[in-house]
């Protein structure tokens, strides 16, 4: 018994002292926000066993040397066009197409020298609402599909949906034409190789993005790929955030009805969405590397299509937060009104202020979220967040018509941001998430539109009826909002 009582000592003490080393590495070495260092200290000095493992899996940051590098940069110019969009905006010497482009110079500066994302003035899109008709479109594009296809999903299912994607896939890989599929094996991890038996016969190829090297264990399971992408011989592409499987075209009783925002994008931005999934396919690859094919990236013809777009990427590779900040600054430059969808909200203290002072400026900042969780604490912790802004004069919209999924920012009519990030501190900071900055007033408009037919099918949820809710209520949302910086 008292050897019992030593080894049980030697190993509390162990832990402890492994706690207190993590302490002082999340502190002193990592240099995180104050939240989120002050949340780990709080998981690792409460649960001393189970934080000590919890930080293992979630809490460790990601090396950032040697990822997503690409030699096709060169051939295909992407730095030179950097180097004189940046220094034709210095010089206040770039040549925009309309105005809405040019009063976001700014913006668009911002992204060209903190993610290389290249401002594109030649594009036309399709906005998709329904899970239906987007996939209805998406196969219709594959069927003709002449040289390659490249999926990127952060879920793909095997239900009904899923098997008749990966049949379509197999017969398109039977005709010749390259396709690859990347999908993240957190999102998707219902997954096996025998679903994609066939596909792989007939030539397909399959990566998935950080998977577990060691059975039930992944170090890198908090950094998950929460893009979603198609490209279809380099000519369309389709951004936003619908994922593959039967629940997004409405068929999941628990949800209902799926609400999300996709889009399909024909001109020079496809060159963009192609590269943001050559670097992910090259870092998930480690035998079949994409390297520079002409194909990729054809010659585009759209003299007729005039809509100004940046593809914008972020993740924990980044320095910067590169969507979180674009949102913040499009929240800064409003005038007139502020549409925000988004299934969670989650947002940080810079996010947060942006929105409290613009609503309490008179800007008309109008907030849709879903009625309904598919992620509790996170969901819980967004009604501690817009409590906050009810109170600022902020109108909160709940969507009483299946589940929203859209994440969409629309600014005084004329700019928007779609695509796969959420409001919250993951898609900021953990997640690899990709959006379109769009600078057109036409597809503002679209946008604003489908806010408002949305509005008819939902509750607004006034500030008397928040301070109503029940003293349970209230403890889960303290809970979670402390919990917040690492949800």
């Amino acid at each position: 018994m008292e050897i019992e009582a030593q080894i049980t000592s030697i190993l509390f003490n162990s832990v402890m002292g492994l706690n207190i080393l993590f302490a002082l590495f999340v502190i002193f070495w990592e240099r995180r926000d104050a939240g989120t260092s002050w949340a780990w200290l709080l998981v690792l000095f409460f649960l001393p066993v189970a934080g000590f493992i919890l930080y293992l899996i979630f809490g460790r940051t990601l090396r950032r040397a040697h990822l997503f590098e690409w030699e096709g940069r060169e051939k295909i110019g992407i730095d030179a066009i950097l180097k004189k969009q940046q220094e034709q905006l210095n010089l206040n010497q770039f040549d925009f197409r309309n105005q809405i482009t040019e009063d976001n110079k700014d913006l668009i500066y911002m992204h060209l020298r903190t993610n290389d994302a290249v401002l594109t003035e030649d594009n036309s899109v399709e906005i998709f609402t329904d899970g239906n008709e987007k996939f209805a479109q998406l196969f219709e594009d594959i069927k003709v599909a002449k040289d390659h296809i490249h999926i990127q999903y952060y879920i793909l299912k095997k239900d009904e949906l899923g098997k008749k994607f990966i049949d379509l896939l197999t017969l398109k890989a039977e005709e010749g034409v390259t396709v690859r599929i990347l999908y993240d094996e957190l999102g998707s991890r219902g997954l096996t190789k025998r679903f994609f038996k066939k596909f792989r016969k007939a030539g397909g190829l399959i990566e998935v993005f950080y998977p577990s090297r060691l059975p039930f264990i992944n170090l890198r399971l908090n950094f998950r790929n929460h893009r979603k992408l198609v490209i279809i011989d380099g000519r369309i592409g389709y951004i936003g955030g619908f994922n593959v499987g039967d629940e997004y075209l409405g068929l999941n009783p628990k949800f209902g009805y799926w609400r999300d925002t996709h889009l399909r994008i024909q001109g020079s931005a496809v060159y963009a969405i192609q590269t943001v999934f050559i670097l992910d396919w090259n870092e998930a690859s480690k035998h079949h590397n994409i390297g520079f094919v002409p194909e990729h990236f054809p010659k585009v013809h759209s003299p007729h299509s005039s809509i100004g777009m940046q593809i914008v990427t972020s993740g924990p590779d980044s320095k910067w937060e590169q969507i979180k900040n674009g949102y913040i600054k499009l929240i800064m430059s409003a005038k007139d009104s502020i549409l925000i969808q988004t299934p969670y909200f989650v947002p940080d203290a810079s996010l947060l202020d942006a929105l409290r002072i613009a609503a309490l400026s008179g800007i008309k900042v109008r907030i849709m979220i879903p009625n309904k969780p598919d992620h509790m604490f996170v969901y819980w912790a967004t009604y501690s967040y817009i409590g906050e802004l009810l109170e600022a004069g902020a109108s909160i919209f709940i969507y009483d018509n299946g589940f929203i999924h859209a994440k969409t920012i629309v600014v005084d009519n004329e700019t928007a941001s779609v695509g796969t990030s959420n409001i919250d501190m993951r898609s900021f900071k953990l997640n690899f998430e990709v959006n379109a900055f769009i600078y057109n007033g036409k597809f503002a408009n679209a946008l604003t539109n489908a806010f408002e037919e949305d509005i008819k099918v939902s509750k607004q949820l006034t500030l008397e009826e928040y301070h109503k809710r029940p003293l349970w209520l209230r403890f889960k949302e303290s809970i979670s909002r402390l919990l917040a910086p690492i949800l």
